[in-house]
């Protein structure tokens, strides 16, 4: 890990940026639009969102404005759970398609693995993908046992599992599940709202590194091989969160962070996640 270039090969050998900016609650129009233009000219070359924020459209506008080549920039989005079936995801990733005015999408995720019809759904990605319209498929928020349903009813194995994970929800069996099956894990919330932040385990190795808890979280993601798409709307805390390639956490300091774990969420739970949401 030498700098916010660096970034792992999907299991169809695509490459996809290790640090990612994510944009989850960011305000569709000039908000997201300078979050997103702030981060690629940071060096950031990856891009979250999902037709559920509502601001696809201006992450569209964004990458339209800026001056870093599409062929470098990987976008992910996502498709909701009141359009989840073969039918309605097709027609939500032409939806998507248009509003982020892509002709390919990078990475495309079920977003939760809510009912019985994320199998169907996967049928529809599966289909996107053989035909070119994206570089990868993948999930979010599923856990072992969605993983090996999915798998049951699937063609081609999920690329990505995007999933809160940060020191107080260290997913360490799914952590293990996924590099087993050469499923990329990613990391949504790293920076669990902001409610983790102050926690003196935290602070203290922050301090250590002359770094902020937030660099010392993102750290902990990036050196256990996990993508990570922190959110911030904010230009500077954009660029702050890339600033992590300077240090390195010990051994100490990563077991001392992973036995942080109280299995928290700050998000739902996904098999408590109805299909309205």
């Amino acid at each position: 890990m030498t700098s916010i270039k660096d970034t792992v090969k999907l299991h169809n050998g695509v490459r996809m940026p290790k640090l990612g900016l994510g944009v989850y609650k960011a305000e569709a129009g000039d908000e997201v639009e300078t979050a997103v233009k702030t981060a690629l000219d940071t060096g950031y070359r990856s891009i979250d969102t999902a037709a559920f924020y509502d601001n696809e459209e201006s992450v569209g506008n964004a990458l339209r404005q800026t001056s870093v080549p599409r062929k470098d920039i990987f976008v992910t989005t996502k498709v909701w759970n009141d359009q989840q079936g073969y039918a309605e995801t097709m027609k939500a990733f032409a939806e998507s398609r248009e509003k982020l005015g892509l002709d390919v999408i990078d990475l495309y995720l079920i977003h939760w693995p809510v009912g019985t019809l994320y199998p169907e759904t996967w049928r529809a990605m599966e289909e996107l993908y053989e035909d070119g319209h994206v570089r990868a498929i993948g999930v979010s928020n599923f856990k072992i046992h969605h993983l090996k349903a999915l798998q049951k009813a699937s063609k081609i194995k999920p690329m990505v599992n995007q999933v809160e994970f940060h020191p107080w929800l260290y997913q360490e069996d799914l952590l293990k599940y996924c590099r087993k099956e050469k499923i990329q894990l990613e990391a949504w919330s790293p920076l669990t709202r902001g409610k983790k932040l102050d926690h003196p385990v935290l602070l203290d190795i922050a301090k250590n590194h002359g770094k902020t808890p937030a660099q010392v979280i993102i750290r902990w993601d990036l050196q256990h091989d996990i993508v990570t798409i922190p959110k911030s709307v904010t230009p500077e805390r954009i660029c702050e969160n890339a600033a992590v390639y300077d240090f390195e956490l010990t051994k100490a300091e990563m077991k001392t962070l992973d036995a942080l774990n109280e299995d928290l969420r700050f998000g739902k739970d996904p098999d408590e996640f109805s299909r309205e949401g």
